[in-house]
């Protein structure tokens, strides 16, 4: 029977991590690709935003929405390379610390598995909140030498609120790369396994909506409220993709002007005064059933690599 609490040795798990992660050559790369990501987006983002610049109240949300050919969005390219980080921050989390047989020698310090796999998991989160939050600064005060334009305070927060989207983003791949660093024995087994995941809800998952709705409810093309419900059925199915969570999240904070999430009906506009800017408490309202189920998906990975890690055998 173990004795104390069960997080003794966490702070030293999760400081040793973070700074191997900071450290790491593999870490450095992804930075450099972060970094050449932002500067891109936010020279063609300001470019394009100077042409609008006095007809938009929220110019400065648009630093992370706007895009010009042939470069993509800074949201975007978040979206793309987010996975990638977490996946590479965390596929041999667990199995790492096997291949290099020093698991028995952690585990006999006065440090549980408990500390052990959330102090590798913190650090992780940690090691990618360092990255985005530096990015966001930079991003912010360029957009600030650009345009010369001051954000509000509303944009602030929106842009906070984008941030903390991305990092909750960032869980969901970290917790689901853990979760196989503890499953696999191999490293390579373990991120070719997060690989296709993130391919899976990258490149088909559209497909496997559309066709799952198809074949689940076929729709009269001259019955409109047939139509709707199939719609609702792919919606539905495209929302057990956490890209399709993050990227409505990211409509919901960066876009004030939009009100709903999902099909709606005419009569719901009843009243709404359409261009009207929402509040940002009423965003953030209209985006909690997202941030409900990112953050939840993580704590459902964790918890499965978690019970994965007591049932492993450990000998020295």
């Amino acid at each position: 029977m173990r004795e104390g609490s069960p997080w003794t040795g966490l702070g030293a798990v999760v400081l040793k991590e973070l700074a191997d992660h900071l450290t790491s050559v593999r870490m450095r790369i992804l930075e450099i690709l972060m970094l050449l990501a932002a500067l891109g987006a936010v020279y063609t983002a300001t470019q394009e935003i100077r042409k609008t610049i006095g007809e938009d109240p929220f110019v400065f949300l648009k630093l992370f929405t706007t895009a010009q050919e042939p470069l993509p969005a800074f949201a975007a390219f978040l979206g793309f390379l987010i996975p990638l980080t977490a996946i590479a921050l965390g596929f041999d989390a667990v199995n790492g610390e096997y291949n290099r047989r020093t698991m028995s020698l952690v585990l006999s310090q006065p440090i549980y598995r408990d500390a052990l796999l959330l102090g590798k998991f913190l650090a992780g989160i940690g090691t990618i909140a360092i990255t985005l939050t530096a990015l966001w600064v930079l991003l912010t005060g360029l957009g600030l030498w650009f345009l010369g334009v001051a954000p509000s305070t509303e944009e602030v927060g929106r842009a906070l609120l984008f941030l903390f989207a991305t990092l909750a983003y960032a869980g969901v791949w970290l917790a689901l790369a853990i979760l196989f660093s503890a499953h696999f024995r191999q490293p390579a087994t373990s991120a070719l396994a997060a690989l296709s995941v993130w391919l899976l809800f990258t490149v088909f998952w559209t497909i496997v909506t559309d066709l799952f709705a198809k074949g689940l409810y076929r729709a009269d093309p001259n019955n409109p409220l047939a139509q709707l419900a199939q719609a609702r059925i792919g919606l539905f199915v495209s929302r057990l993709s956490p890209n399709t969570l993050y990227a409505e999240l990211l409509v919901a904070f960066l876009n004030p002007q939009v009100r709903s999430l999902g099909p709606i009906l005419v009569t719901q506009l009843e009243g709404a005064v359409m261009g009207t800017p929402l509040p940002l408490f009423q965003s953030f309202l209209i985006a909690w059933p997202q941030i409900v189920a990112l953050v939840g998906t993580v704590i459902a990975l964790f918890i499965g690599a978690y019970v994965i890690f007591q049932r492993q055998e450990v000998r020295a």
